[in-house]
């Protein structure tokens, strides 16, 4: 007689313990399809927090910040003189024509520069040329739509100018450098640095009493008068936007 016992057959369970890893591996990524990985990103915050940037970061940070806020500052305070200047000079003649500088020559920087004017604006050779701070060039050539400013710098410039303190004429030379040369006719004409120079008032050429710059050194051994080096007042190398005075002076 068969014992009951030993009819019954119970599942193997080796197969089941086969099967139980990758029940958890589906149920973890059903899970993180579900929460959309929420508990991974909550799970790595709460590892990672003693990793993250402590208060000299946030110092750091801060002083960025602030050196970039200051830096903005200082440039629209920039900004801003530069276009009071430009309204000022505007202000001081109906005759003048603003007109943004759009080309300068690479190899002759204190030579020639192009603005955004010509003939159809009524610019013509001959017309002076202003910025913030005095006296820039005059204009040689124009297109109808630009013209070409030969600067106080160019080696070919000739300007008459006078010094106010001591009543003297004098020959603006360019050099093709940042400086021109200021040559006189008389001996001992008493030029001292710190003088200011402007554009002479017996000028045909220019407008009278344009400022133009300042002594910086005065050579009085110079053959046949005395010589000084002049500090335009007007930075070539600055200039974005110039005033052009339309009219004969």
């Amino acid at each position: 007689m068969q014992s009951p016992g030993r009819g019954l057959r119970l599942p193997p369970l080796r197969g089941v313990k086969a099967a139980w890893p990758w029940l958890l591996v589906f149920a973890a990524v059903a899970a993180v399809r579900l929460s959309k990985g929420a508990f991974l990103s909550d799970a790595f915050a709460l590892f990672s927090r003693p990793f993250w940037p402590g208060s000299a970061q946030s110092e750091w940070l801060r002083a960025a910040q602030q050196l970039d806020q200051q830096s903005r500052l200082e440039q629209l305070e920039a900004d801003n003189r530069r276009l009071r200047e430009l309204l000022e000079l505007q202000a001081g003649s109906g005759e003048l024509l603003s007109a943004p500088v759009i080309s300068r020559q690479a190899q002759g920087w204190w030579q020639q520069l192009v603005i955004g004017r010509g003939s159809l604006q009524g610019l013509d050779s001959g017309h002076a040329v202003l910025a913030p701070g005095g006296l820039l060039g005059r204009v040689v050539s124009v297109t109808p739509s630009t013209a070409t400013v030969t600067l106080l710098t160019d080696s070919s410039s000739r300007v008459g100018v006078w010094v106010g303190r001591v009543r003297h004429h004098g020959m603006l030379v360019g050099q093709g450098t940042d400086r021109p040369l200021l040559r006189f006719i008389q001996q001992d004409v008493g030029v001292r640095p710190g003088d200011v120079v402007t554009t002479s008032p017996a000028s045909t050429l220019l407008p009278p009493n344009l400022t133009v710059g300042v002594v910086q050194s005065v050579n009085d051994q110079a053959v046949p008068a005395p010589e000084a080096v002049v500090q335009l007042s007007a930075p070539a190398e600055a200039i974005d936007w110039v005033q052009v005075r339309v009219t004969a002076p």
